[in-house]
């Protein structure tokens, strides 16, 4: 049989290179909609029975690789499938670097269903960090503390990613109170999360409000390279908080890797 691992390379190697077509041509939805496509034609010969958790969107807003759609020929195994055919839409069309295409999959019913929600608070550390010495409970500067004493250095040799976006200002000010390093960027906070468990990895924690979709596929990620994310979903209005709320979920629990994603057979695969 072929190693499962192996195929979802070259499903996100065939997504990055029909997306790379469209690199520095200025149409993000060009460039999206390439990989999109690609990766679909590619996940369609796999030999699996996948559901689309996390994907482009609702059926009525994406032709394909939307949420709940089944992928694969239909044979064994029975898995959840999360994708995002190309992180950092707006990186390729100005022809940027930091895009990726990624996608993760796990055991079916093992991957959090995100439903109505858009963002979520996340706070992602590698390997080094002890989860349990940090929480989206605790101050920025409590928490960066925590992750200078596990990496044994002072708090002002600490780099934070944060997403360049106007609602993190308190943020980013609560960083620079604390003497941390700031690297910001512009989009692809999945390609961010990622960094902070790479050996040697140039940032040490993320933090920020993000997508929710890209929160499970980094949680699918961290798990697999030994780091850990803590989310918890935040509303952009009332009318998001109450979708929410209507939909049984909470806003104020914290979500841990381990209800991001559940159990050990978990595969993720990124191409920049």
């Amino acid at each position: 049989s072929r190693n499962l691992a192996l195929e979802l390379v070259r499903v996100t190697e065939a997504a990055a290179l029909a997306a790379a077509r469209w690199l520095g041509k200025g149409d993000k939805n060009c460039a999206d909609q390439a990989a999109v496509d690609m990766m679909r034609k590619v996940l369609n010969g796999i030999p699996m029975d996948g559901i689309v958790v996390i994907g482009e969107g609702e059926k009525d807003e994406a032709p394909m690789l939307y949420c709940g759609e089944h992928i694969g020929d239909g044979t064994p195994p029975m898995v959840d499938i999360a994708v995002d055919p190309l992180d950092g839409t707006t990186l390729t069309a100005q022809g940027r670097s930091g895009a990726i295409a990624v996608m993760a999959l796990a055991e079916r019913g093992c991957m959090y269903d995100p439903g109505p929600c858009f963002y979520m608070e996340k706070l992602a550390v590698g390997p080094d960090v002890d989860p349990r010495r940090i929480s989206l409970d605790y101050s920025v500067a409590h928490n960066l503390e925590a992750v200078a004493n596990c990496l044994g250095k002072p708090v002002s040799d600490v780099t934070v990613l944060v997403l360049d976006r106007p609602r993190h200002a308190k943020l980013i000010a609560d960083i620079r109170a604390a003497g941390a390093r700031i690297r910001m960027i512009s989009d692809g906070d999945v390609g961010g999360a990622i960094e902070t468990a790479k050996p040697e990895a140039p940032v040490d924690v993320m933090m920020g409000i993000g997508g929710t979709p890209e929160g499970v596929i980094a949680a699918a990620a961290l798990k697999c390279m030994g780091g850990s994310i803590q989310g918890r979903l935040w509303a952009r209005n009332e009318e998001d908080a109450e979708a929410i709320r209507a939909s049984g979920r909470d806003l104020t629990k914290i979500l841990h890797t381990e209800d991001l994603v559940r159990g050990n057979d978990c595969f993720f695969a990124a191409t920049g």
